[in-house]
Parts: structure tokens; C-alpha cells; sequence
């Protein structure tokens, strides 16, 4: 167990340094690693916790994540996971805090790696259109499912085009072939899911209650960043500006100091999410530093954990039934039709500009796909290649 807890850190540790591009572009990496280089779950699987994470609010690549750390070494994976990913971005804006901006990337690095990320996502959604949209009807689904995504604004987009998906699924799907799928290793049992499940609604229900009727600054805190984290769809493009408008009026964080953290946030590896431990660190009140940052960081995740460990016992049960095994086929056709929304924006949007960008973007596909070198060689060459021609 020891040995996988290791494992399952250091490799998320790496991606966490490496997968800079938003959650879009994490999915790609952990396909990449996970599902073509480690084999640690199949297509299918990986499609359905996909699937899942994006149907739950909060980060949907971290819950990946930690889905994934679960099935290689229990609860206690699942964390080691998420502390490894999220580990270098939480500390990279905690410094950012203290002030010690010679860690911020220039702009052309930043660049370059938003170009490798355009290639990342690329092969990831090609890999899983390929093999979750193989006839008309869930290629349907999924162009259908990108048209709604990109014509829309909505938070919650997401949640109708996933819901719709999987009602397509029951209706126009039930002839067609499932691919072969491995159950993914819950390591929890059902009462220990349905504990962790029931801490997360009393949690939700009783901190705004409890928060509101205390003098402690650390519990508003603590309040403030598991609602956002709970109540979040769409990664941490949507946390953002719902943190700013939870803590500015507030008076938790000045509008000054949230915005010289938003920036900074958006050319970091790893979660969005972590800006929490910056919002932390610069907090005006007790706790703050390495202490606040710590508060608001367990506190922005901690629904994720609850949500997709409670989740996951239930879920190979939930499959056996032929009628969600219909709507999960509709389901994965919709999620690569998201993906491929997220792919044009926001991730071909904010780096494909010109001839040459695409030119680079075109060449780092080929090194990942065709010449198979490693993603975070080409994100490392990539960031260098920026920094020279940008």
C-alpha cells in the first residue's frame, strides 16, 4: 500500500507541475497517462468517471483525480492524489502572496504552453471520439451536445446537455454495443459512501447557520470556500468570479488583492481551484499565511472528496442496470461533445492566434501522437520553444 500511496503521489505530483491548459486540457494529460501509458482503467471507464466528475459540481479534473487515486490505493490514494496535483499551484500562488513574483512565467512561456495544451486536448478528444461516438447516432449526439455548449453561456449547460444525453442514450441507443468495460476499484464500502455522501449535505446545510450566528473569522472562511466549492459547474473558470463576489463585498479579501491573484492564477499548472489557497494567504484576518491558505484549500475541495469517493460505490451498481448502461453510452457521446466545446473555447481561442501558433500547435501533435514522446516532454520543449519565439 505504501509503495502505490508513493506512486500514486509522485505521478500526480509531476502532472501537477506539467498540465497547465484548465481542466480540459488536465483530462487530456491524465488520458494520456493514465488510460495509454499506465493502463490504471480502460477507455470505457475513464469515459464514464468523466462522465460522472463533469455531471458533479466542483473541479471535474481533480475529481478525476481522485476517483483515479481511489481505485489505486483507497481513500487514502484519493488523497494522495489530489495533494500531489494540487500540491505546486497552491504553493506557487502562496508565494505569489507573499510577494515573490520572480516565480511568474513570462509571456511567452506562458504562450508556448498554451499551444502544447491545444495539442493535448486535441489527441484526447479525438481518442475518445473514436471510440465513444463509432456510428451516427452518438456522433449526433456529441455535435449536437458541442452546438448547445458553444451557443450557450450557462453554467449549467453542462448539466442539460449531460442530462439530455443520457435521456438520447435510453431512447435511440439500446441496439448498440457497449465497449468492454473494467469496474473501477471503489476501495469504500456502500456505508461508508452513503456516511460520506450525508457529511456532505449536513455540512452544506448547517456551516451558512453556524457561520453566520459566530465572531470566528476562520469558520466564515472555512463557510464561504465549501459553498463555492459545492455548488460550482464548470471548473474554475466559474469558482472565480463566484469567490469575488462571495468575499470582496464581504470585506474578506480587498478587490485589488483578488485580482493580482486572478491573474496570476491563470498561468499556473493544476487546478484553478487552488487559488483558494491565495485568497487564504492574503486574507486580512486570522488565520492567514500558511494557515489561512490552508483553511480555504481543504475547504474549496473538500466537497469534491465527499461527493466522489461517497459517489463511487454506488456507481458499478447503477451500471449493471441496461437502461443506465443506455443513457451512460448517450452520456460519454455528450461529454466528447463538451470536450470538444471546451476544446475550441476556451482552449484553441486562447492560444491559436495565428499561422505560426497553429503551426506549433501542429507540431506538438505530431510529437504526441504519431512519435509518442512523452506529454510532459513536449510540454516542457513547448514552454522553452514559447519563451524563444514569443
Amino acid at each position: 500500500m505504501r509503495s502505490s500511496l508513493f506512486e500514486v503521489f509522485i505521478v500526480f505530483f509531476r502532472l501537477g507541475l506539467t498540465s497547465f491548459g484548465g481542466p480540459t486540457a488536465h483530462i487530456g494529460f491524465f488520458h494520456d497517462e493514465f488510460v495509454k501509458r499506465r493502463a490504471w482503467v480502460d477507455e470505457a471507464t475513464y469515459a464514464d468517471l468523466v462522465a460522472l466528475c463533469q455531471f458533479l459540481p466542483g473541479p471535474a479534473s481533480s475529481q478525476v483525480g481522485m476517483a483515479l487515486g481511489l481505485s489505486r490505493a483507497g481513500q487514502l490514494g484519493a488523497i494522495a492524489a489530489w495533494l500531489g496535483f494540487t500540491l505546486p499551484s497552491a504553493l506557487i500562488l502562496v508565494l505569489f502572496a507573499f510577494g515573490v513574483n520572480k516565480f511568474q512565467l513570462g509571456n511567452g512561456w506562458l504562450h508556448g504552453l498554451k499551444i502544447v495544451a491545444v495539442a493535448v486536448v486535441a489527441q484526447a478528444v479525438w481518442a475518445m471520439a473514436v471510440k465513444l461516438c463509432p456510428d451516427k447516432k452518438r456522433a449526433t449526439i456529441a455535435v449536437m451536445a458541442t452546438v448547445c455548449s458553444l451557443i450557450s453561456s450557462s453554467a449549467l449547460i453542462q448539466i442539460f446537455v449531460i442530462l439530455v444525453g443520457g435521456i438520447g442514450g435510453i431512447l435511440f441507443l439500446r441496439k448498440s454495443q457497449e465497449l468492454p468495460h473494467t469496474p473501477i476499484k471503489a476501495r469504500v464500502t456502500r456505508l461508508n459512501g452513503g456516511m460520506l455522501l450525508g457529511a456532505f449535505a449536513l455540512l452544506l446545510a448547517i456551516l451558512p447557520v453556524v457561520a453566520k450566528s459566530s465572531n470566528y473569522h476562520a469558520l466564515k472562511l472555512f463557510d464561504s470556500f465549501f459553498r463555492a466549492g459545492s455548488l460550482v459547474f464548470g471548473g474554475g473558470h466559474v469558482v472565480l468570479p463566484l469567490l469575488q463576489a462571495e468575499l470582496v463585498p464581504a470585506g474578506l479579501v480587498s478587490q485589488e488583492l483578488f485580482m493580482a491573484g486572478y491573474g496570476a492564477s491563470q498561468g499556473i499548472p493544476g487546478p484553478l481551484f487552488s487559488f483558494a489557497a491565495y485568497l487564504g494567504a492574503v486574507s486580512p484576518e486570522s488565520p492567514s499565511g500558511w494557515l489561512g491558505a490552508i483553511v480555504c484549500l481543504l475547504a474549496v475541495f473538500l466537497p469534491s472528496y465527499l461527493l466522489i469517493v461517497g459517489i463511487l460505490p454506488f456507481w458499478e451498481r447503477l451500471r449493471g442496470y441496461s437502461g443506465a448502461r443506455n443513457a451512460m453510452l448517450g452520456i460519454n457521446a455528450a461529454v466528447v461533445g463538451l470536450l470538444i466545446a471546451a476544446f475550441y473555447n476556451p482552449v484553441w481561442t486562447s492560444a491559436i492566434y495565428a499561422g505560426k501558433d497553429f503551426s506549433f500547435a501542429s507540431v506538438c501533435f505530431l510529437l504526441l501522437v504519431f512519435w509518442k514522446i512523452p506529454s510532459w516532454v513536449v510540454v516542457f520543449l513547448s514552454a522553452l520553444i514559447g519563451w524563444t519565439l514569443y
